[in-house]
């Protein structure tokens, strides 16, 4: 009975879109190619598996301790397989270098190979998911304030040596799955105070980006990260946004927006338009900031739902590649994955549901509360029955019905922990 009530709504809202001359069938096959890469740092709060971790540092902080977090690779990967069996779609995982399978060893960080990934490679081709990378200058002896713009040359060679390495890995990645894989990079480098060598710090910077991406690496894609601020660093940022997009678009990079790097009263949706016409590729990393870059669980907020209309708008979706990067340790945390999951899918599904080149000629054509009035009634449209018919074509549980699996998880699984 219950099929056949989401049948019927998926019928009525096809009508529905059919008379703004939205071709609902056509949309169901673009979301299906709309892949997220899932974040392994959700399962466990960013801690990862090296036998020397320390505490969480380098402006990087997860809050919650909620119980049943993944102590371990075998229970990271059951927990993001469970995720991923309730979110429509395939997606790939996005892996920091902290969680390679270092086999019970100390391995410093300038000393990680592709080795120990390779059991990594293999779960993912086992289970159809394509891997992305990321190199890790936080929560290591050497981390500081500064890493890759650090004026001691020894500790900047330490991470160079790093993020040279983490390439490789990642493009071993790429080759292994015959997809290109890709690898973020993002530092902490800032100033806990005033400083009056901003200049020094954005030359050290520069230069050893020129040293890390000098080698060619053709099964991969470099994507580099700004920021406003880092907590513990507050009063300066080297690797800023307006940095890193001169150098993205100087030297060929992907440039990464996180919704959680800017200031309060910043739009990254607005960034998907302005940085376009220079950069090749965008890379995401959706999350929810909530009054600075606190990494809440994605939902259908205002923020989200316009990045996404921006990128249907600009015809980009064949230029941006879409990331996770909330970490919630204060609730249970595969619900999270799904909810911000399943809340980033909603949201592209109303961006592709959006009569876009209707309501653009009534722009262009100066009829200006036509546009508003189409924007408004979208928003009443029944896009969550094309939602659920989503869901039902790719066999995982329609609306709340997922609570109940993760509750059995939760029971059979993660109790026991």
């Amino acid at each position: 009975m219950k099929e056949t009530l989401i049948n019927k709504a998926y019928e009525v809202a096809c009508e529905r879109y059919a008379e703004v001359g939205v071709d609902t069938e056509q949309v169901l096959r673009q979301l299906q190619d709309f892949h997220l890469s899932l974040h392994c740092w959700q399962a466990d709060d960013v801690k990862g598996f090296e036998v020397q971790a320390g505490a969480l540092s380098g402006g990087i902080q997860s809050t919650g301790d909620f119980p049943g977090a993944a102590r371990n690779i075998d229970e990271l990967r059951a927990d993001v397989l469970m995720a991923k069996s309730l979110i429509p779609g395939s997606h790939r995982l996005n892996l920091h270098e902290i969680y390679g399978d270092f086999g019970g060893k100390v391995v410093d960080r300038d000393e990680v190979t592709v080795d120990h990934f390779r059991s990594w490679i293999d779960w993912a081709r086992e289970h159809d998911t394509l891997l992305d990378f990321n190199s890790t200058s936080f929560s290591h002896p050497k981390s500081g304030n500064l890493s890759l713009a650090n004026p001691d040359k020894g500790i900047r060679d330490f991470w160079v040596e790093h993020t040279c390495r983490c390439r490789d890995i990642a493009n071993e990645m790429g080759k292994a799955q015959g997809d290109p894989c890709i690898m973020n990079l993002w530092v902490h480098d800032g100033c806990k105070d005033v400083s009056v060598n901003h200049y020094l710090y954005r030359t050290l910077l520069k230069e050893s980006l020129d040293r890390i991406f000098a080698k060619e690496q053709p099964c991969m894609k470099d994507s580099i990260e700004g920021k406003v601020f880092g907590i513990g660093l507050e009063s300066f940022t080297v690797g800023s946004h307006d940095f890193y997009t001169a150098y993205a678009a100087k030297n060929n990079k992907l440039l990464t927006i996180d919704t959680g790097h800017y200031h309060p009263t910043e739009s990254p949706a607005d960034k998907v338009s302005a940085v376009l016409p220079f950069v090749s590729e965008l890379m995401l990393h959706v999350s929810r900031p909530v009054r600075w870059d606190s990494d809440h669980v994605t939902i259908m907020d205002d923020p989200t739902m316009e990045l996404f209309a921006e990128i249907v708008r600009a015809g980009a979706l064949d230029r941006v590649h879409y990331g996770l990067d909330f970490f919630d340790g204060s609730i249970n945390r595969i619900g999270a994955y799904v909810i911000g999951a399943r809340s980033a899918q909603k949201c592209m599904l109303r961006a592709l549901l959006e009569p876009s080149e209707l309501i653009s000629r009534h722009e262009m054509a100066g009829e200006g509360y036509k546009v508003l009035a189409m924007l408004e009634e979208q928003k009443a449209m029944p896009w969550q029955a094309v939602y659920d018919e989503f869901c039902l074509r790719n066999n995982v549980p329609v609306g709340h019905s997922f609570i109940a699996e993760i509750d059995n998880y939760v029971d059979q699984v993660i109790s026991k922990r």
